[in-house]
């Protein structure tokens, strides 16, 4: 599997302006949207155009597709494109229910290494996320989607961000136990401000891996939040390195700074210097 993607922008395949202004940017994945950002009568070509642009791009950077539900009647032929493209990184499925889509999906791709990605935005999707969490060796990463979860649940626009926690946990406790990434779905605005800036370093201290965005100006800032810095980075180092010295000595147990340490700091220390794109 890839590093866990800090922030991955989602463009539509049917704008070439805006997909290639998006994959000549700083996001570490770029999303080519086939479902929400595109018409119906737009469908075909999008799923085209997003083809000639993976095979232009994709072996340069990471590029993704969010493909239509499987339960339209565009899935089929999107699934049947990416399984043709050696250069896609990864499938999004939206509105993920079961765990047969995605074993469905996983078949659908063949053996190409393109990856999977569900999308959690229905009550379903969050009360039988464990099982979707565990259905393939394929699927890499779970996402939150607020907007269409918000809408089936009947929440409202102002509702505070400590409600979704419940959600957030759930997701972010399934995608841990299948050893998958987590990512926090789009801020429902475009802005980077200080809702923004909040709502995010709220979800990075959950422990979310990271977090779509859907416009270029809240790169930077979801960036910054999502890596961490250069303290942060070092301690994870001296942990490892305590450990890797405790047990090249033969100690039963390893300490640092008057801290016992153990697995569990060992793998979050991991998890920081691949956060930050280090081993």
């Amino acid at each position: 599997m890839t590093s866990p993607s800090r922030v991955a922008l989602v463009a539509p395949a049917s704008d070439e302006r805006k997909a290639r202004k998006a994959l000549a940017g700083e996001a570490d994945l770029v999303i080519l949207d086939l479902e929400d950002a595109v018409l119906p009568a737009d469908k075909d070509s999008a799923r085209r155009a997003a083809g000639t642009l993976i095979r232009e791009f994709g072996t340069r950077r990471p590029v993704s597709v969010r493909i239509n539900a499987l339960t339209t009647p565009w899935a089929g032929d999107d699934l049947a494109a990416c399984a043709a493209l050696d250069a896609l990184q990864s499938v999004v499925l939206p509105k993920a229910e079961t765990p047969g889509q995605i074993v469905d999906v996983d078949r659908a791709l063949g053996d190409t290494p393109t990856t999977v990605h569900a999308l959690i935005e229905t009550a379903v999707g969050v009360r039988d996320v464990d099982a979707i969490a565990g259905a393939s060796p394929r699927l890499e990463a779970l996402i939150i989607g607020y907007a269409d979860l918000a809408a089936e649940l009947g929440r409202s626009a102002t509702i505070t961000r400590s409600a979704w926690e419940p959600v957030q946990d759930r997701v972010l406790i399934a995608a841990r136990a299948a050893g998958l990434s987590v990512l926090d779905g789009p801020h429902l605005t475009i802005a980077d401000d200080a809702d923004f800036r909040a709502a995010k370093t709220r979800v990075r201290d959950l422990g979310f891996d990271g977090t779509w965005v859907i416009h270029p100006q809240q790169i930077a800032t979801a960036l910054e939040i999502f890596t961490p810095d250069d303290t942060a980075v070092q301690e994870a180092r001296r942990v490892l390195d305590a450990l890797q010295t405790a047990a090249e000595q033969g100690a039963g147990a390893a300490s640092l700074d008057g801290r016992m340490l153990d697995e569990a700091l060992a793998v979050a220390a991991r998890r920081t210097l691949k956060k930050a794109g280090q081993r």
